[in-house]
C-alpha cells in the first residue's frame, strides 16, 4: 500500500473546503482505498490529507489522468503545497485499513532516520512504540510508511483528542527514552490533525 501525505498553508479557508469535497470524484479509481483530512490542531491554517494506494502502478495512472482536473478547483486557495509518498511497512495495531469515519483526530509524525540507525529505529518502533499505542484506550488504528532518504511516516488514528492528549501526558517521554529515539532521529516534525468528515472519500 502506498500513503501520500499533502500538507499546505490554506489561504482562502471556504474555497479550500469546497475544492476538497470534489475529491469524492476518487471514489471508482482502480487501485485508490481511502482518503482523508483535516486541520492543524497547532496551525490553524494548515491543512493535512492523507490518501491511500494500492500500489504505485494505480497511483501513477491517476496522476497521469484525472489528477490535475481535481486539483483544478484548488487552484488559488493554498500554498506552500508538500506532498509525500511513503510505501507501507508494517500496521500500527493490526489490520489496518485507511478508514476515516471513526476517527475524530490523526497524529502524523514525519522522521528523518540516520542512515546508521534506520534497523534500529524499525525495530524500536515494532517492539516498543506500536505496542504502547495499540494498547492505549481510544487509539483505532495506524500505518508505518517509508521513504527514500530515510524517512518515516507515523500515522495513528485515535477516537478522540483527548484520548490522545492522555496518552501523550502518560508515556511519550518514557516510551522515547526506551526507544533511544534521540540517537535515531535526525529530525522530527508532525502535528495533531482534527478531521473534517466532509473531507472523507
Amino acid at each position: 500500500m502506498l500513503v501520500k501525505w499533502i500538507r499546505c498553508t490554506v489561504v482562502d479557508r471556504p474555497g479550500f473546503d469546497r475544492g476538497q469535497r470534489k475529491w469524492a470524484g476518487l471514489l471508482g479509481e482502480p487501485g485508490f482505498r481511502g482518503q482523508g483530512g483535516g486541520w492543524s490542531r497547532g496551525r490553524p491554517d494548515v491543512a493535512h490529507v492523507f490518501t491511500f494506494w494500492e500500489s504505485r502502478p494505480f497511483y501513477d495512472s491517476f496522476m497521469a489522468r484525472h489528477h490535475d482536473r481535481l486539483a483544478a478547483t484548488q487552484s488559488g486557495t493554498f500554498r506552500d503545497a508538500r506532498a509525500k509518498l511513503f510505501d507501507h511497512r508494517f500496521d500500527v495495531k493490526t489490520g489496518f485499513e485507511p478508514r476515516f469515519t471513526d476517527a475524530d483526530v490523526v497524529r502524523v509524525a514525519h522522521c528523518r532516520v540516520h542512515a546508521d540507525r534506520v534497523e534500529h529505529f524499525s525495530s524500536a518502533q515494532e517492539r516498543i512504540w506500536n505496542p504502547a499505542m495499540a494498547g492505549s484506550p481510544g487509539m483505532l488504528r495506524g500505518v508505518f510508511g517509508e521513504a527514500p532518504g530515510n524517512e518515516f511516516l507515523v500515522l495513528s488514528m485515535w477516537r478522540s483528542a483527548a484520548e490522545h492528549g492522555k496518552y501523550r501526558a502518560d508515556r511519550v517521554e518514557r516510551l522515547a527514552l526506551r526507544a533511544g529515539t534521540e540517537a535515531d532521529v535526525a529530525g522530527l516534525s508532525g502535528a495533531v490533525v482534527d478531521l473534517n468528515p466532509s473531507w472523507t472519500v
